[in-house]
């Protein structure tokens, strides 16, 4: 069965029509996957100063390039190097399949952010770009 694709057009069309309710003051990219969509909304999310919001990775992975489990969990691979604490905190990544990176994500930030709100490309997450079967993303070589 041939993987499907979007365009990068079709993509960038999503991150500039999402509606965000809220203000955030901190990205978390979950690292490697989240790091493309992160940048993008850092540019989506400037405010009209041109005030950047900051972006920071986390890295947390269970899986391989080509999306096997390496682990029976999610794990930390770096420790958290950066502050976040009482911030308002966006956590990015590309794909959410299980929820489990993204779980691990959040128990971690949530000890101290506060508030820590979910965003994926594709899945389940407080903002969704999509929420279908899994597809190729545009930025993927």
């Amino acid at each position: 069965m041939p993987v499907r694709e979007k365009s990068f057009a079709e993509v960038l069309d999503r991150f500039r029509t999402i509606a965000f309710d809220e203000p955030f003051d901190l990205i978390v990219a979950v690292a490697n996957g989240g790091i493309v969509p992160a940048g993008i909304l850092a540019r989506r999310l400037e405010g009209d100063n041109g005030e950047t919001v900051e972006v920071r990775l986390l890295r947390i992975n269970l899986r391989d390039e080509n999306q096997r489990p390496r682990w029976d969990a999610p794990r930390l691979l770096a420790p958290v190097d950066f502050e976040y604490a009482g911030r308002r905190v966006l956590l990015v990544d590309d794909r959410v399949k299980s929820g489990s990176t993204m779980r691990l994500a959040r128990e971690l930030l949530s000890e101290k952010a506060a508030v820590v709100r979910t965003f994926a490309v594709n899945g389940e997450a407080d903002y969704a770009l999509y929420n279908e079967e899994c597809f190729k993303f545009p930025w993927i070589i």
